[in-house]
């Protein structure tokens, strides 16, 4: 009885494996994760008027609405980059998401521009671990497989950019511009989705807190430096700003020699694509957070738009970034480069005539709408540049530095065009920062020539 009762004891089968995720839903996911990053730009600049309605603040001043969440974004993406190649993305996907849903809090309750600019900076800290997670995700995957999720990453992204206006300009004037400026929690919906992709684990090596706070505190000196004529800063504590800047930077600069591996490892530091990469993303970004800056608020007051307006307008130029990063994302060799070029030379050039001719609306928006296109084609096209050159273990930090440059001259631009704007106009202050994506444009042709040339050596 007793074998005929073990015979009869079924052998339990092992667990049916999960689905393997397909390349095209792998982009889906990491371009949803790192999207509502977008909208803390693009859907906060529609909102910047009725920020400064709101809270009785100047038009500069409520440029630090962007230029700290430029500068905060760029910071935690860099910061939860090295924590995701040390501690693995997974760990820092849950800890970025305690920190946006702080930031948001504070955002949601603040009463006065402080306030607000605080809560922004601990909210876009927690997105840059969204945004981190999902660029070294994409920069990760099989090489095989890369172009099909760098399509849809890109595609996906460029959705969300596309979107962001006119969902920006609905809820600011049906709802509030409270929830306009903290759309980047939308990440967290995609969190449990992204988990499954983050099985790598964390090499458990140290990060270099004070490397990090170095290039922290030099970046936000510098930032102040731009930002001082509309900060109304006097002459001593413009001269200390200014020291700072140097100070921190040659602290950093002798912190990278004396440890090579350090938060800016030297072998970035000296990698010519590396810098160029960085070089083009600094001028795209600050073209494109001084257009959101300015070209909102020019359309509000000197043309009488209202924020929904203002966010229809600049749909139909948006979605076009859509298809152009797609294909980029699809494309090899120089052609990823040249639509890059291409969509940041005609933001420049329609920018700039913008402000020779004192504005504009159809120049205005044309110009902010191909700026959209050339941020989504510049992350596809760099990620997959710099995936091919980095080993995957530091490709966490990597890619974060990156964006960090990125993100610094995103809240120059905007710094700058808030500074300009007290001695001109902000259309001609517009005119004058489109040299940046202009430049960008010129240095992207130069891409693919120097990753052969890194390639080869």
């Amino acid at each position: 009885m007793q074998q005929q009762s073990e015979a009869a004891t079924p052998i339990p089968l092992p667990a049916p494996a999960a689905p393997a995720i397909s390349a095209r839903s792998t982009g889906l996911r990491l371009g949803a994760l790192f999207g509502p990053a977008v909208f803390g730009v693009t859907a906060a600049g529609v909102a910047l008027p009725k920020v400064t309605a709101a809270l009785h603040t100047t038009p500069a001043a409520t440029a630090w609405v962007l230029t700290i969440h430029a500068l905060a974004l760029g910071i935690g993406t860099a910061l939860f980059g090295r924590l995701g190649d040390a501690l693995g993305v997974r760990t820092t996907l849950l800890a970025g998401s305690v920190v946006l849903l702080l930031g948001t809090g504070i955002c949601v309750s603040s009463t006065n521009l402080g306030t607000l600019v605080a809560g922004r900076f601990v909210l876009a800290a927690g997105s840059g671990a969204m945004t981190s997670g999902a660029l070294t995700l994409a920069a990760s995957g099989d090489p095989a497989s890369r172009p099909k999720v760098l399509a849809g990453f890109g595609g996906t992204m460029a959705a969300f950019s596309a979107s962001a206006t006119l969902m920006g300009g609905i809820i600011t004037q049906w709802l509030s511009w409270r929830l306009t400026v903290v759309l980047p929690v939308l990440s967290l919906l995609a969190v449990p989705f992204c988990l499954r992709l983050a099985t790598r684990p964390g090499s458990r090596k140290p990060v270099d807190i004070t490397g990090a706070v170095l290039l922290t505190l030099t970046s936000a000196a510098l930032l102040v430096l731009i930002q001082s004529p509309a900060l109304s800063l006097s002459t001593p504590v413009v001269l200390v700003t200014a020291l700072l800047v140097v100070l921190g930077a040659g602290a950093l600069a002798v912190r990278v020699r004396r440890l090579p591996t350090g938060f800016v490892p030297k072998s970035l530091a000296g990698d010519r694509l590396f810098l160029l990469s960085a070089a083009v993303g600094v001028g795209v970004y600050g073209g494109l957070f001084a257009a959101m800056y300015a070209v909102p608020q020019v359309l509000v007051k000197s043309y009488g738009w209202s924020v929904l307006t203002v966010g229809f307008a600049l749909l139909p130029g948006a979605v076009i970034g859509a298809v152009l990063s797609r294909a980029a994302g699809r494309i090899s060799g120089n052609g990823g480069s040249r639509l890059l070029a291409g969509a940041a030379a005609a933001s420049a050039v329609l920018l700039a005539a913008a402000g020779v001719y004192g504005g504009g609306a159809i120049l205005l928006v044309a110009g902010a709408s191909l700026g959209f296109a050339a941020f989504a084609v510049t992350q596809v096209v760099t990620t997959g540049l710099m995936s091919a050159r980095i080993p995957p273990a530091q490709r966490g930090g990597a890619m974060g530095l990156l964006n960090l440059t990125f993100f610094v001259g995103g809240a120059v631009g905007s710094a700058a065009a808030g500074a300009l704007s007290k001695s001109m106009t902000l259309t001609s202050a517009l005119g004058l920062v489109a040299a940046l994506p202009l430049v960008a444009a010129l240095i992207a042709l130069t891409l693919n020539g120097s990753a052969a040339q890194a390639k080869q050596a």
